[in-house]
């Protein structure tokens, strides 16, 4: 079984993001980057794949170079090999035009799967994965909470609103993860030694065959970030009687905070 995980390499949750003086991106000086969590998923069921079947795991990612270190993380945990692509366009692109990019890097791999994040916690658009899968022309099933391969094809038990729907897909295809998948693996010390021996390919745009202009302009962009206006302090009420401090909560939340 040969399979293909996209990773993208973000900031850590507990990382303080603040806003650039542009006004439309991060300051990125301080910011500890690490697997995108949905990913770490992605990397360890694909893992289990191929401790069960056999074959290989290829993390590839589209980035800067720093995302090597979040490759040569997945590596660590077991991933046999790593691609990232790396070119100055890649930073200006939305969702599409990286599913574009990871499409045409991989298009030329040997895969029957391919596993994704459902989502990547900066941007949480939901679109990278299920695009790949549009422009490699194979099924997708997205948000799987449980997978099983056989006769050929696979099964995937997919979270909807108020329950779980069973999807099956024949090979190649592309999944998305969903928490409750599995509980990723902790990369260890052998593994971090072997993943410095291990192949991670940089390759420009030209080296997967595609042009810039084949990608074209940002169908979305960002207009403006802005931080969340700060919280004010609670209000603490007092009074003589539980009847008199109800009346008092109740005389606020209905003219003070206005909601009931």
């Amino acid at each position: 079984m040969e399979i293909i995980v996209l990773l993208k390499q973000v900031p850590a949750t507990e990382s303080f993001i603040g806003i650039a003086n542009d006004g439309v991106s991060i300051k990125t000086e301080a910011i500890k980057w690490v697997i995108n969590p949905y990913d770490e998923f992605a990397v360890e069921e694909a893992l289990r794949i191929k401790e069960a079947q056999g074959g290989s795991v290829t993390i590839v990612s589209a980035g800067q170079e720093r995302a090597a270190e979040a490759i040569r993380t997945a590596l660590a945990m077991g991933a046999d090999k790593g691609i990232l692509i790396k070119d100055p366009v890649v930073d200006n692109c939305d969702a599409l035009g990286i599913a574009r990019i990871l499409a045409a890097a991989i298009k030329d791999l040997q895969f029957d799967l391919i596993i994704a994040g459902q989502r990547a916690v900066d941007d949480d658009n939901f679109q990278v994965g299920t695009a790949v899968a549009e422009y490699l022309g194979i099924p997708n099933i997205s948000l799987v909470i449980k997978e099983e391969i056989a006769d050929g094809k696979i099964k995937c038990h997919r979270t909807v609103e108020g329950g779980t729907v069973v999807l099956e897909a024949p090979f190649p295809a592309l999944f998305t993860t969903q928490r409750g998948l599995n509980e990723p693996r902790y990369a260890s010390l052998p593994g971090i030694m072997k993943a410095k021996k291990k192949p991670l390919d940089i390759k420009s745009l030209s080296d997967i065959g595609i042009d810039a202009s084949e990608i074209g302009e940002p169908k979305s962009k960002v207009l403006a970030m802005k931080l969340p206006p700060e919280r004010k302090g609670g209000k603490i009420i007092k009074g003589d009687s539980s009847h008199s401090i109800a009346a008092e909560l109740v005389n606020a939340l209905h003219g003070e905070a206005k909601v009931i």
